[in-house]
């Protein structure tokens, strides 16, 4: 049966897995940068980069209305604010596990939220926002441009999160989803083997947790694959759905638009 949404181990309904995901982040935020950039080797600070970069020109409109989703502690929006011209519109950073977003504040929020750094004038921010990727506090057709990375297969409800994100786009607004996937062949049975078993245990070792980077393999295996993804995207009214791997196919970015008005 293809995968509706993400379901923890223990949950029942989408309301139970909401809230045992959210839990779940916030429970590991303390230390959640450190165990990312370990784990990955650092790789993740590629993906994020290269994520951002594909999205140069809209980032590059300092009125464009831009959302990071599920934005976590913030790499991925830091990598957007780079991109951003002096006096741009702040970007939205949105994310229902609270302490994750606490954290991320301190490095991408406005001057009196930032804990390590002073912001010189007009540079770029985001601003924090708590909210659940399926349902979007923002007005219908607000947004040029939508992202999230390594969250959108967290969600209870992956159909629901893309009609949500349909909606919040103006048209011709843009999508970008960076993800997780599972590499075939020989590179594909060494990764699982790290995914499955060496990861999980470091995760306990270093985070002192159990639970979250046991559910991470889990969670990756059931999410859909790319052309199944890209399928569900198409059938939320998405159109040019494409999928960009990463690191030989270990993670990829999903790039769609709302179609514009004709």
């Amino acid at each position: 049966m293809p995968a509706t949404g993400a379901r923890p181990l223990g949950t029942s309904d989408e309301k139970d897995a909401a809230l045992a995901v959210r839990q779940m982040f916030d429970s590991i935020a303390p230390r959640y940068d450190l165990l990312n950039h370990i784990l990955s080797a650092n790789v993740d600070r590629l993906w994020w980069r290269k994520a951002a970069c594909r999205f140069r020109a809209i980032l590059g409109r300092p009125e464009a209305a831009i959302l990071d989703i599920c934005c976590g502690t913030g790499d991925l929006t830091m990598a957007l604010l780079k991109l951003r011209p002096s006096g741009a519109q702040p970007i939205l950073a949105g994310d229902f596990a609270p302490a994750m977003l606490r954290r991320g504040a301190e490095k991408f929020g406005p001057p009196h939220l930032r804990k390590w750094r002073r912001l010189k004038p007009g540079a770029p921010y985001a601003i924090p926002l708590e909210a659940d990727a399926l349902h979007l506090p923002l007005r219908p057709e607000s947004l040029d441009l939508i992202v999230t990375s390594f969250g959108f297969r967290n969600l209870a409800d992956y159909d629901a999160g893309l009609r949500e994100f349909h909606r919040a786009l103006k048209p011709g607004g843009q999508l970008g989803i960076l993800e997780f996937s599972e590499p075939g062949g020989l590179l594909g049975k060494a990764y699982a083997l790290y995914f499955r078993r060496v990861l999980p245990a470091m995760g306990r070792l270093i985070g002192g947790k159990d639970g979250p980077y046991s559910y991470l393999p889990t969670s990756v295996g059931s999410f859909p694959p790319p052309q199944e993804m890209l399928a569900m995207m198409r059938l939320a009214g998405l159109t040019d759905c494409a999928w960009q791997p990463y690191t030989f196919g270990i993670a990829g970015l999903y790039t769609a638009v709302r179609p514009p008005v004709t």
